[in-house]
């Protein structure tokens, strides 16, 4: 009964030897074997797709003795059909043509001819390539030959010999035709101050005027009086130039000013530095020598007696007082003599009449002059100066004094230009040129300062005032004169340059101690001094 109901379901309607017999299940609901097989060549076997389903008992499937036999055989028939298959594929590839043709072989003249044609079409296509090139090359010329509307003028006045003329070329080159630049030299710093100063009394600025710069040379102890006097104005924006955040804070602390040209921390940033130098003595080695003289080393040798009536110096009363000062272990910048300094005013007085005695002239502009002919054997005066006049001048020493000395710093300042309501000087009435940052940076920039390293230029670059340079290789000083002195690429030694400083501001308490030490003086000075002629000459300057 089990067998009718489940009886086996053959879908093999060409293989009925390979039928399945039919088993019983225990359950109402059987699971199915499929059986795939696949027709063979010769017609002697199973269609191509056979399934065959057939019950599964809960013991096992079963299949008869003999299928074995049959599976074999079925295998066998397959392999000899693929090989056969295999066969007929392999003569048809040979039978195929290729995929390319072959070139088909040509005579040597025409092959000769078309090669000459090539080398003809390569020849003109050069010669079109040149005279374009050549084109090209003439048009660019001529556009550099032209001045553009949209360059941006720069108009600088700076002191004569304070920066290298290899600096300019060095800007143009740069720039390009980008950059309208001009400049214009001075003679000295009071030249600078005092153009500057007419245009404000006078209200005259035409075009070629120092006040219608950009930008214009001034030195440190003119500082505070051009703030002061209104000729000059704060520089913008410093605070996101990089010039500016790659200054030192000694430098950022000295120009920092309020507008009485104060140093105040909560001032406005007034000048830009770009060069500077100290306060030296000059002597006469073979002098020295033949009068049996120690070598000069401090401020103190100036009051030697053997030296009196052998000695010239600047007439700037801030260095002849502060000379005294330094002699006598106080500071530059001593705010109260009296309470700063041992003996107090008293003391500090009759010093200076003993300097005033030793000195045999007081002259910032012939000092050098008195020097290098012989008439004095000594000379105190600004590095920027007396370097210069040493080397052409054989047996002399240049020595920092070891208590330190005075600094002086060569900067770059805006003249107040836009105060003035006038049309003669154009736009600059509404600021100075937008490239005086880049004009400083430039300035400020490292690959400056081997001109002051070679010593084209007295002086150093700011960035020595932090960082002691460096000697120079002796094949870059091969040749040159040597001059026997203790600075070091135009800087003093760090020790000798710790006790070194810039001149502040004098309070206004200090001005009338100031006046009442120059007038002590005496007033008769050794033979052949002009301390009286600088002595009546600083009375009217302090007035």
């Amino acid at each position: 009964m089990a067998a009718s109901l489940y009886p086996s379901l053959s879908l093999h309607p060409f293989r009925p030897h390979l039928s399945h017999r039919a088993t019983s299940f225990p359950t109402k609901n059987p699971t199915f074997l499929l059986h795939r097989c696949f027709q063979l060549p010769g017609g002697r076997s199973l269609p191509s797709r056979h399934f065959s389903v057939t019950p599964i008992s809960g013991d096992s499937h079963r299949t008869t003795s003999d299928e074995p036999l049959k599976v074999f055989e079925i295998l066998v028939r397959v392999a000899a059909s693929a090989l056969l298959f295999l066969g007929l594929g392999v003569r048809v590839c040979l039978a195929a043509p290729t995929r390319h043709p072959p070139v088909p072989a040509c005579d040597e003249q025409t092959l000769q001819e078309e090669l000459n044609i090539q080398d003809n079409d390569k020849g003109n296509l050069n010669n079109v390539q040149k005279i374009e090139d050549g084109n090209m090359d003439a048009a660019f010329e001529t556009w550099k030959s032209k001045t553009f509307a949209l360059s941006v003028p720069l108009r600088i006045v700076v002191l004569n010999a304070s920066i290298p003329p290899s600096w300019l070329k060095e800007l143009l080159q740069s720039q390009g035709r980008r950059l309208r630049f001009s400049s214009k030299y001075a003679a000295s710093l009071e030249n600078i101050f005092s153009d500057l100063s007419a245009s404000c009394n006078t209200g005259n600025v035409g075009p070629t005027s120092t006040m219608a710069a950009d930008i214009v040379t001034v030195g440190d102890s003119w500082l505070n009086f051009a703030i002061k006097g209104g000729i000059i104005e704060p520089i913008k924006g410093v605070e996101d130039q990089d010039w500016y955040t790659g200054l030192s804070d000694k430098w950022k602390a000295y120009l920092r000013r309020n507008c009485e040209g104060e140093i105040d921390p909560e001032g406005e940033i007034w000048a830009a530095p770009y060069r500077w130098g100290t306060m030296v003595i000059a002597y006469k080695k073979s002098k020295f020598q033949q009068y049996k003289i120690d070598p000069i080393e401090d401020w103190a040798d100036l009051w030697r007696p053997e030296l009196a009536g052998k000695i010239s110096m600047v007439d700037s009363p801030r260095e002849v007082v502060g000379a005294v000062l330094k002699y006598m272990g106080a500071s530059y910048n001593t705010k109260n003599i009296d309470s700063q300094v041992a003996g107090g005013r008293n003391a500090v007085q009759r010093n200076l009449a003993l300097l005033g005695k030793q000195v045999r002239l007081f002259d910032s502009k012939q000092y050098i002059k008195a020097f290098g002919v012989g008439d004095v054997w000594v000379a105190v005066g600004w590095s920027s100066d007396i370097l210069p006049a040493a080397k052409r001048l054989s047996n002399v020493a240049v020595v920092v004094p070891k208590s330190g000395a005075s600094l002086w710093a060569d900067l770059w300042a805006v003249p107040a230009a836009s105060r003035f309501k006038t049309n003669q000087i154009g736009g600059r009435v509404r600021g100075p040129s937008p490239l005086i940052h880049q004009w400083i940076e430039f300035c400020l920039q490292s690959a400056r300062a081997l001109p002051f390293k070679q010593e084209i230029i007295p002086g150093a670059v700011p960035s020595a005032l932090e960082n002691a340079p460096a000697k120079l290789p002796e094949e870059l000083t091969k040749g040159k004169p040597k001059l026997d002195t203790n600075l070091i690429v135009g800087v003093p030694p760090p020790d000798i340059l710790a006790r070194c400083e810039f001149l502040e501001p004098l309070p206004d308490a200090l001005v009338s101690d100031y006046k009442w030490l120059i007038s002590s003086m005496q007033q008769k000075p050794v033979p052949g001094s002009s301390s009286t002629h600088w002595i009546q000459q600083y009375r009217s300057n302090m007035n």
